[in-house]
């Protein structure tokens, strides 16, 4: 009976060594050295990312911009690739949906300056859109960007003043904000200096009657931005603050001023002859 028993159990121990080793047969490279191998690493990419919370209606600055690492087959249609290009061609745009920090910015989620309906969609009621041609010093060269507040300087020549008021410089517009720098919004326009073709135009965001303001100063002298800080935000309902006044040559240069020979007082008599004893009436 024993004998039974042992036989029994050798053929039970083959049967499992069988099927241990068929099933390593079907099943190559699940055992073995072949098991510890390390996994490749998933294929990834850098996408545009928001820097930090944007509410809708925002207009994108290069600090605006951040990027993350994604695997490439969790890829969403629409995520931008982060590279120059891309970049570039995001400052400007305005974000049409809120968005988090680290949220990657679709291409569906902004509207760039140039698209159809940009300006309409990033103005506010009742506002309006003039472009003007700028001192390129100040208006281009990466020291404006769209979203930024600016007042506006007009410095002009004044014919026929004196030498201590023949130059002056006043703000014609103050705290108004740029909605796009460049030729992006402006079509056809001409070249030379301070015309598109030098980057020297500006696109802001004024009332009616501000338009009318700024019209007339391009026609009077050169206009130059000044950029506000970012922390002086005025409130909605605090009244907007009085123009300052204007600056002469003299304010500027007192050894201008002092320059300028004082006028020659020139006194006017009319003297009536009475025609008699060498009188006369004043």
């Amino acid at each position: 009976m024993a004998f039974r028993l042992g036989i029994f159990g050798v053929l039970i121990a083959a049967l499992i060594g069988v099927m241990v080793f068929a099933y390593s047969i079907l099943n190559p490279g699940k055992h073995g050295p072949e098991a510890n191998a390390p996994t490749a690493a998933p294929v990834t990419e850098q996408v545009l990312t928001a820097s930090a919370a944007l509410p809708g209606g925002s207009l994108l600055q290069p600090g605006n911009i951040s990027s993350t690492t994604i695997p490439v087959a969790s890829e969403v249609p629409g995520e931008l690739v982060d590279n120059a290009p891309n970049r570039a061609a995001l400052v400007g745009s305005m974000v049409r949906v809120p968005l988090g920090a680290g949220t990657p910015i679709l291409d569906t989620a902004v509207i760039r300056p140039g698209d159809h309906g940009f300006l309409a969609a990033v103005l506010a009621p009742g506002m309006r859109a003039v472009t003007v041609a700028v001192d390129t010093v100040t208006g281009a060269n990466g020291l404006i960007w769209p979203g930024d507040s600016v007042d506006v300087l007009l410095t002009q020549t004044i014919q026929g003043a004196p030498d201590d008021k023949g130059f002056a410089a006043e703000v014609v517009l103050s705290d108004v904000r740029v909605i796009a720098t460049g030729s992006e919004v402006v079509k056809d326009a001409s070249e030379g200096a301070g015309g598109a073709g030098n980057g020297g135009t500006v696109t802001l965001e004024v009332t009616q009657d501000e338009a009318s303001r700024c019209l007339v100063a391009t026609n009077l002298g050169k206009l130059s931005l000044i950029v506000h800080s970012a922390q002086g935000v005025q409130k909605a309902e605090d009244p907007p603050p009085p123009l300052p006044a204007p600056v002469f040559s003299g304010d500027v240069s007192p050894a201008m001023s002092a320059a300028v020979p004082a006028q020659t007082q020139v006194t006017t008599v009319n003297v009536i002859s009475s025609g008699g004893d060498g009188e006369f009436k004043f």
